[in-house]
């Protein structure tokens, strides 16, 4: 049985155009930047674009799909951006699965770039090519940056695909060794085809979470899975203008006592496209902002909803 590799992937046509060419005319770069948003498929597409590769631009089986996703093949070097604890590597789900807290976000790191040089100078095995993936490649210092642009200087018989957010990201010298594919937020119809293929249809009653995902299926299903984690009960009671003076500052201590600071910041998002959906009020939305920027300076969390909370009371009474 044989697949169409980018099948599965919705709402980037001229990604598949660009790279299903590519391959037809035997035009292949030695390197290429996916750039856009978080979410909208870029990882997918360098996924299905590897199979493409090494199908050597036909149909490609559903042992060699397997065989991809499994992360087995040997011509196939998946990079993602790594936490160092105890002199071992691990990527952000690896860290989450072992329970590892960690301050400073995960990055590509020069040890890495090495082990991609490393793997490079190997023929490749059971493919026309080698193929280097890396993901968030915006988060490589640059002694990584400098170090993988020699390997992009020569990359023998490889191909590489560097991931990331824009091209401002990532190190002018490599962007100027890289075939750009851009990557764009999804419409309303390409993202409820995501994520009803996905089993994330329930999102989609969800008006809020999805104005917060602005086109991104990852950040919606991301969204929602927030949205989950708090309280059902804390949800409901700040959908609604608190009742009294107690009411806001009990409330205030819920949110300082329940969330962290991530989960806090991401309710400032969810109230904002919440409240502007019912109320309209400019005013609030304004509130909400100075409340995520001293939750950002660090200002004592439960003295900024305080604040914003009784607010929000003052304000209900005038009208």
């Amino acid at each position: 049985m044989t697949i169409k590799p980018f099948a599965p992937l919705v709402g980037q046509q001229q990604a598949i155009e660009l790279l299903t060419q590519a391959v037809r005319q035997n035009r292949v770069a030695p390197a290429y930047l996916f750039v856009g948003p978080d979410g909208v498929g870029r990882s997918l597409a360098a996924k299905c674009f590897v199979e493409l590769l090494f199908s050597d631009g036909m149909e490609i089986t559903t042992a060699l799909q397997n065989r991809l996703r499994q992360g087995n093949h040997p011509a196939l070097l998946w990079v993602q951006p790594t936490y160092q604890y105890q002199g071992q590597r691990f990527t952000a789900a690896q860290a989450a699965e072992k329970g590892l807290k960690r301050k400073a976000p995960p990055v590509i790191r020069l040890e890495q770039i090495r082990e991609i040089t490393e793997f490079l100078s190997r023929s490749p095995l059971e493919a026309p090519r080698n193929v280097v993936v890396l993901e968030e490649a915006q988060t490589m210092a640059e002694a990584a940056a400098n170090a993988l642009l020699k390997t992009l200087e020569e990359p023998g018989q490889a191909t590489l695909i560097l991931i990331a957010p824009t091209v401002e990201s990532v190190l002018s010298t490599l962007v100027s060794r890289c075939q750009r594919i851009p990557f764009y937020r999804l419409d309303g119809e390409s993202l409820a085809v995501v994520l009803t293929q996905t089993g994330h249809q329930e999102i989609l009653q969800h008006q809020a979470v999805l104005n917060i995902a602005a086109g991104s299926a990852g950040s919606a299903i991301a969204s929602y899975e927030q949205l989950q984690a708090i309280p059902p009960e804390l949800v409901e009671d700040l959908k609604k203008v608190p009742k009294s003076y107690r009411n806001a500052l009990e409330l205030a201590k819920k949110i300082d006592k329940d969330l962290d600071t991530e989960a806090q910041l991401w309710l400032v998002d969810y109230l904002q496209q919440f409240y502007w959906q019912q109320w309209h009020q400019a005013q609030a939305m304004e509130q909400l902002e100075q409340a995520r920027k001293y939750l950002l300076a660090y200002v004592q969390p439960r003295l900024v909803w305080e604040c914003l909370l009784l607010s929000l009371y003052q304000k209900s009474r005038l009208y």
